[in-house]
């Protein structure tokens, strides 16, 4: 196996040579090998092991075992415990779910400390077929039968074309040490079910079944890229990049055949993966909305717009007559000026003296109100912009420049009467906003 193995890094994954390596080792015989293989092939790697706590001094042992294995291998370790049942339970998740956050959560903060570059995991394609059948079961497009992905950002698998029996016969064959995790024999697990009673009896049906399952699923990773390479060209003419946004027609979505399965692969990287909730927002009524774990879809007149969701926080920022204020979240230039010139959307001119410095820049508020230029009487904000034909969205990023409490400049839309430039006007201030 080893040759084949050697061979395999030489030829598709040549790109780890040269880079710094953290090797997830729990111990077993699959992260074992893997940490011998690389070290026998000059990688230069850290192993790195979580200790979840959950099956009490056998998890101990575990941990113990991965040091002595750093000593024998020369190479550096770095071990980590966690209370995996208690975080289970504050995020109201699974203690196999819990334990995955905890584990890349950490991976990922030693990327970023340590400075290394790539975390290498030992699945094998016995996993990847636990996997396919596991997303089978559970209802799945082509992505989600593609299996595990060799490289996916910074997690490289580079077991994923030998099989479990492989692993295991090299090493028994090199009287390699492993630890045996007891909770990888309990089936009430859904994955331990598929390894323990399913893949035995698909194993049955052929000699080389598991062989030819790679097979097909290499096929289907290619038709998936054939996929992936289509929905990208679409999106580059259908998704309108616009001040952080994005913007779809939806007539355009519409002409799209079949269209059930084109909504689905054009949304389900934003978290919209029930295409039957995306195809009723298309008819849905103006300021419709749809929220996934990471963004919003809004339905506007006749496009969607796609956002990120952030924490909205109202903030403000002080304004000082000094040139361009730093660290505003928009660039405004003050200036003192003697004369009105053209005055534009993003340009006004006010009389100083109704102005308390420092001015306030923040964002609107439901209950905000001003007095637009050019007319009588106050107006309400949320009028302002449905009169503006403004979405969710927009609206959320207006901002406001406040004398006091008051408003003084809608930015970029409509200064306040309240401090126009008048004949008595003794000095004048002109406020530019740059785009």
């Amino acid at each position: 196996m080893f040759p084949k193995f050697k061979e395999h890094i030489s030829n598709k994954m040549s790109f780890l040579k040269g880079k710094k390596l953290l090797l997830a080792c729990s111990g077993g015989v699959d992260s074992v090998v893997l940490a011998y293989f690389c070290v026998a092939v000059d990688l230069d790697i850290a192993l790195a092991h979580c200790n979840f706590s959950l099956r009490g001094e056998e998890s101990d042992d575990d941990e113990d075992f991965v040091r002595e294995l750093a000593i024998q291998l020369g190479v550096e370790v770095f071990i980590k415990s966690f209370d995996t049942r208690q975080y289970a339970e504050t995020h109201r998740g699974s203690v196999q779910m819990a334990a995955r956050e905890l584990r890349y959560q950490w991976f990922d903060e030693l990327l970023k400390t340590k400075g290394y570059d790539y975390i290498l995991t030992a699945h094998h394609a016995d996993d990847s077929l636990e996997t396919f059948l596991i997303n089978l079961s559970r209802g799945t497009g082509i992505d989600g039968l593609s299996g595990i992905p060799e490289v996916n950002e910074q997690v490289v698998r580079p077991l994923l074309p030998f099989s479990q029996e492989e692993i295991l016969g090299y090493a028994n064959s090199e009287n390699i040490k492993w630890r045996e995790d007891s909770s990888n024999e309990s089936t009430k697990y859904l994955r331990n079910k598929i390894r323990h009673q399913i893949v035995p009896i698909l194993k049955e049906l052929h000699p080389t079944f598991l062989q030819n399952f790679l097979n097909t699923q290499n096929h289907l990773q290619q038709t998936n890229d054939l996929v992936v390479n289509h929905l990208t060209e679409l999106k580059s003419g259908l998704f309108e990049q616009r001040d952080g946004t994005i913007k779809i027609i939806i007539a355009e979505l519409e002409q799209l055949q079949p269209m059930e399965s084109y909504l689905y692969g054009l949304f389900k990287d934003y978290g919209f993966t029930e295409w039957e909730d995306v195809k009723a927002l298309l008819s849905a009524m103006s300021g419709k909305q749809m929220i996934s774990k990471t963004h919003r879809l809004l339905k506007d007149r006749d496009c969607l717009i796609l956002s990120e969701i952030k924490n909205r926080v109202s903030q403000t920022y002080p304004v000082y007559i000094n040139g361009t204020p730093s660290g505003l979240p928009i660039k405004l230039k003050l200036e003192n000026v003697k004369n009105l010139e053209n005055q534009g959307q993003n340009v006004v001119f006010l009389d100083k003296e109704k102005l308390n410095f420092p001015l306030v820049l923040r964002n609107w508020e439901k209950g905000d109100y001003f007095y637009p230029f050019g007319m009588k009487g106050k107006k309400k904000l949320s009028k302002f912009f449905k009169d503006e034909k403004m979405d969710v969205i927009s609206k959320e990023k207006q901002w406001l420049l406040c004398s006091d409490n008051k408003i003084v400049w809608v930015v970029g839309k409509r200064a306040d009467e309240r401090f126009k430039v008048e004949d008595s006007t003794q000095q004048i201030i002109k406020i530019t906003l740059h785009t």
